[in-house]
């Protein structure tokens, strides 16, 4: 008699039906794109384990939960300890092709997988509620988490950023899960989502999508896989989003928010509130929900807010709780992060990184501090982008009394000589903004130059943060010698 072969379980079908005997390694399980995943995984129930080039942060936390973490990415990881060998390995897009440990998995045979290919299994079993556009994602997705976990609703997430009380990520008990959805390298592409926003689309990341019709292109991609009885949330104070919405009413809902007046959820009676956020009342298709009353500054965080309204409000959440849990919002780290004060001196730290949320923040910071000087201290992100956008962002300090720029940082790109910070500086027309090299040498200018009542806002998605630490630093010292 013949025998019968049955052919042995993919990763993904494994992942998908939960088969907590999976084991999986993410390769940059430190970077913000991974660490999230990892969280997830392990809360589920999984085998996870995972290398980064050095430690950080959140390989710390990941240890700390019982993850197997390695300090560097070395073929040992895998071939020393086959009984630890994953059934996939997890990369994230700054994994080069020559790095040691891919080449020692593809050695072995293990399968190598990316977020967008790896996404579709681990969220199979969920409602997936995916936030997407050039800025906000984050801020957006962790009002969503907020609003959903402060009405009762453990739906799990994953956000690019640390959330107070709440973390980075969660698998959650309830059949929502709410994600963070990245645009590059088309990572949003492995989502089907139940509800998807998308708060902008302005082009960016031109090393991924070399024309603003690419990346455009990217968005109706990732907005057509919404499941046939599912909604698109989208701001229609952004022209992209809106022409995007345009282009999808015939295929799917659409639900848009925004401070016009053309739009499904509206708000009237916009005016200042605390901490230089802002308060409006707000109404979905002539019905009264209340007043939304935002801590956070900037009428961006406004739109946010709304946003994470028309979702909650879509998803069924108290009306009142849900304007509560968004009123008691303080934020995410990095996002307008009060680092820390000094003599008087304030220090801010902020991801923007191009030209509209520069902008966006400088205006917010304008907002909450009035007359105050304010400072900004850019660390331009990636050559690529500081070449496409480069007369847009030298346009965005507007709202800034000085402007300190510092040399960009290179992320997963190679510096070919054809850009540098200087040229940003050359191509601004405020009267002061100067490029000062290193962020060592930037703290130290910085520490000679503020006054009490400056305020200090660094920006930048790199190692810009170190800026404001080493600031704060010097200004203590100096506070204890005088």
């Amino acid at each position: 008699m013949t025998p019968i072969h049955t052919a042995q379980p993919t990763w993904s079908t494994r992942l998908a039906a939960e088969d907590k005997s999976l084991r999986v390694h993410l390769l940059g399980i430190g970077g913000s794109g991974l660490a999230p995943i990892a969280t997830v995984l392990h809360e589920m129930g999984f085998v996870v384990s995972g290398s980064d080039a050095q430690t950080n942060p959140r390989t710390d936390a990941l240890a700390a939960q019982g993850v197997i973490v390695y300090p560097s990415q070395i073929a040992a990881n895998l071939v020393d300890h086959p009984k630890r060998r994953p059934d996939v390995v997890l990369i994230s897009s700054a994994v080069a092709v020559d790095n040691p440990e891919r080449a020692a998995a593809e050695a072995l045979g293990i399968p190598i997988a990316k977020r967008r290919d790896f996404l579709p299994a681990l969220l199979a079993q969920r409602k997936v509620i995916a936030v997407a556009g050039t800025h906000g994602k984050s801020t957006t997705t962790a009002m969503i988490v907020r609003a959903f976990q402060e009405c009762g609703v453990d739906a799990g997430y994953i956000v690019g950023a640390e959330l107070p009380e709440y973390g980075n990520a969660h698998a959650g008990s309830s059949p929502y899960f709410i994600i963070e959805a990245d645009e590059y390298d088309y990572m949003f592409l492995g989502l089907t989502p139940t509800v998807a926003v998308v708060t902008n689309v302005e082009w960016d990341h031109p090393d991924c999508f070399p024309t603003p019709k690419d990346f455009h292109n990217a968005f109706v991609t990732f907005t057509d896989q919404v499941v046939d009885d599912g909604l698109l949330v989208t701001c229609g104070d952004d022209a992209g989003a809106e022409t995007l919405r345009l282009e999808q009413s015939a295929k799917m809902a659409t639900l848009s928010y925004g401070l016009g007046e053309s739009v499904d959820l509206s708000a009237s009676d916009v005016a200042p509130a605390t901490m230089g956020g802002y308060r409006a009342t707000l109404s979905q298709q002539g019905t009264t929900l209340g007043v939304l009353s935002m801590q956070v500054p900037g009428l961006h965080n406004l739109r946010n807010g709304l946003a994470a309204v028309a979702v909650g409000y879509h998803c069924g959440l108290p009306v009142n709780e849900l304007l509560a849990a968004l009123g008691s919002y303080q934020g995410v780290a990095r996002r307008f992060e009060l680092k820390g004060e000094v003599n008087g001196t304030t220090v801010i730290d902020d991801y923007a990184h191009n030209p509209t949320k520069v902008r966006a923040t400088l205006a917010a910071a304008r907002a909450r501090f009035g007359d105050r000087r304010i400072w900004a201290v850019v660390q331009p992100h990636t050559f690529s982008r500081t070449r496409a956008l480069l007369h847009e962002m030298a346009a965005s300090f507007d709202d800034a009394d000085c402007v300190r720029i510092t040399d960009i940082y290179a992320a997963r790109e190679r510096d070919d000589g054809s850009i540098s910070a200087a040229d940003l500086v050359a191509a601004s027309r405020h009267p002061q903004i100067e490029h000062v090299s290193g962020l060592e040498a930037m703290a130290n200018h910085l520490a000679a130059a503020v006054r009490p009542g400056d305020v200090v806002l660094v920006l930048g998605a790199g190692t810009s943060y170190r800026i404001g630490e080493m600031l704060l630093d010097q200004l203590r010292a100096m506070q204890a010698v005088t």
